[in-house]
Order: structure tokens, then C-alpha cells, then sequence
């Protein structure tokens, strides 16, 4: 019985290091599978051959340098199962193994960054491992800010007919992308795109309104007079019945006076204005009215005071 037990316990043991011998190395990742590229940390096992295992980094240029094997190796570009077969046949011509059995894992991606910058919460740099959208790429960056414009913009590199890159900035609008849902403008990103959210154009308003300020302006047409006067809670007790809007061309530069009569766009009598990001709506004081009440204001007060101190007199005596 005692021996028994003993070669069973031997058997187990053997059969224990026959299978530590045999098993390949675990990987510590375990990424989609997708096209390899320069900088990417891969994992290559090599079955029976614990001396080829390891992980390798895919230098600047997409090449693989292997021990053992003496030309290196084009990893970019290529798929982990096409680099399995690739690497086994170099082993194979190298007369090092008569039947390799090998392994590629994609540890950790580093040829595809997507940046998301501009008017987001949290600017990121991530890299885009599996299916990424724009969508995504936006939630990664946790939403647009306050101060989002109208349009997303979306560069991608690629290689032009002399051979030299060129950029290719694709407009996304916002309205169409979140407020609409429209599948269309979700463009699938791969890695290497630069998506930029510009800020959206302010509108400047001064003068004798309650709340002066900058304020966004909305998409073209949709900011107007009223709009603005709005936002900046209304006009002040003194404010005059003409207004200004101070424009700067973009093209020449020059500066334009537009003149408005605020009195009758309020009472419905003229159309509202549209207003353009970098617009200044000046509402200027009505001095005529503004002298007119100090006035009144003196008179009522020396005649309060007077009153008064006739009362005063009286009583005194």
C-alpha cells in the first residue's frame, strides 16, 4: 500500500513538471487584435523555447529584432497571426527550430493616439484600442465645455502622392452629432487624429444695460439684438433709444458703426439684428433724460428739505 501511494505521489510530480515544461508563458495582456504599429509592446511566445520568450517593443521604424535570428523582423503593419507565421518561417530558414509554434499578444498599443483638446472638461491622449468613435473619443474627455463652438474638427494624417503627409481636417457639427444623434457624423476614428473643439465666438455688450458682459454667441442668425439684451437682463433706467453695433471685418480688418433703433426693434417696429461673434452692442446713455430726472430729483428734494425746515422752525419757536 505504501508503495503505492509513493509512485502515485511520483507520477503527479512528474507529470507536474512535464506540464510546466510544456505550457507556454502567460501573457499579461490580452488586447483586440488589431494592426500592429511603431512603439507597440508585444508579447512573443515561442512553444519549447523559453529562451526566445519575451516581450519586445516595435522599434520607431516597425521593425523586430529576435535573438538567434539575424535580420530583423517588419512588424507594422501587420497583424499578430500574420507575425506568427512570419516569425515562425525566419526560425524555420535559420535552422533553429524544426517546427515552431509561436504566439503573438499585443501587450500594450502605442501607435495609435487620439488626442481630444479645445473646448472639452478634461483634454486627453488615449490610444485607440478596438472600435473608437467620436463619440467615445468626446466621453473620454467628459463631455464639451460651456464654451463649445458649433463645429468639432477632426485631422487625420495621411500620405500624400510625393510621399510627404498631408492633413485632411474633417467639420463635424455639434448639433447634428449630439443634439440630433445623427449616426452619420459618429465617424469611426483608428489612431492618429487630432480632434480640436474651438471655442465658441463672444459677443460683447456694454453700456447701460443691467448685466454687461461677453456672451456666447450662438450659430449664424441664431444670436440677435433682443437676444443679447435678454442675457444681459434688460436695459438700464437711463439707456438711450438708438444703440450701436461696433463690427470688425475679418477679411480687411476695418471697423465698422452700425446704427440701430432699439426703440423699435423692442417695440416690434423694426426686425431684430443678427449679431456675429466679436460683435460689441453698445446701448449709450440718454443724457436729455438722465439730466432731465437729476433734476427733478434736486427740486423734490429742496422742496423736501424746505418743508421740512419751515416744520423745524416752527416748532422751535
Amino acid at each position: 500500500m505504501r508503495m503505492n501511494r509513493v509512485f502515485t505521489m511520483l507520477l503527479v510530480s512528474v507529470g507536474a513538471l512535464l506540464g510546466q515544461s510544456g505550457s507556454p508563458s502567460p501573457v499579461s495582456g490580452n488586447l483586440p487584435a488589431q494592426k500592429i504599429g511603431a512603439n507597440d509592446l508585444l508579447s512573443i511566445t515561442v512553444y519549447g523555447a523559453p529562451e526566445l520568450t519575451r516581450s519586445v517593443r516595435v522599434s520607431a521604424t516597425g521593425q523586430l529584432s529576435l535573438p538567434m535570428i539575424k535580420e530583423q523582423i517588419q512588424a507594422a503593419g501587420k497583424l499578430p497571426m500574420e507575425l506568427e507565421v512570419r516569425i515562425g518561417q525566419a526560425l524555420r530558414d535559420g535552422q533553429i527550430l524544426v517546427d515552431p509554434v509561436v504566439t503573438v499578444t499585443i501587450v500594450e498599443y502605442f501607435s495609435r493616439p487620439i488626442s481630444v483638446m479645445g473646448a472639452v472638461r478634461k483634454p486627453a491622449t488615449f490610444q485607440a484600442i478596438g472600435a473608437v468613435s467620436l463619440l467615445d473619443a468626446i466621453a473620454r474627455a467628459e463631455g464639451l465645455s460651456p464654451d463649445a463652438g458649433a463645429e468639432i474638427l477632426v485631422t487625420r494624417r495621411q500620405q500624400g502622392d510625393a510621399g510627404a503627409d498631408i492633413s485632411l481636417v474633417q467639420r463635424i457639427p455639434v448639433k447634428a452629432l449630439i443634439d440630433a444623434a445623427d449616426p452619420e457624423f459618429n465617424i469611426a476614428l483608428h489612431g492618429g487624429e487630432e480632434i480640436r473643439v474651438p471655442e465658441a465666438g463672444k459677443i460683447f455688450v456694454v453700456g447701460n444695460v443691467k448685466k454687461p458682459g461677453a456672451y456666447t454667441a450662438g450659430d449664424t442668425g441664431d444670436t440677435t439684438v433682443l437676444k443679447m439684451l435678454a442675457l444681459s437682463e434688460g436695459l438700464a433706467p437711463y439707456a438711450s433709444k438708438d444703440a450701436y453695433i461696433f463690427r470688425r471685418e475679418a477679411s480687411s480688418g476695418t471697423k465698422n458703426e452700425i446704427p440701430l433703433h432699439l426703440s423699435q426693434i423692442m417695440q416690434r417696429k423694426s426686425p431684430d439684428v443678427p449679431l456675429l461673434a466679436n460683435d460689441i452692442l453698445y446701448i449709450p446713455d440718454n443724457r436729455g433724460k438722465r439730466i432731465g430726472m437729476t433734476a427733478l430729483e434736486r427740486i423734490i428734494g429742496f422742496g423736501s428739505a424746505t418743508a421740512s425746515g419751515v416744520l423745524i422752525w416752527g416748532v422751535a419757536r
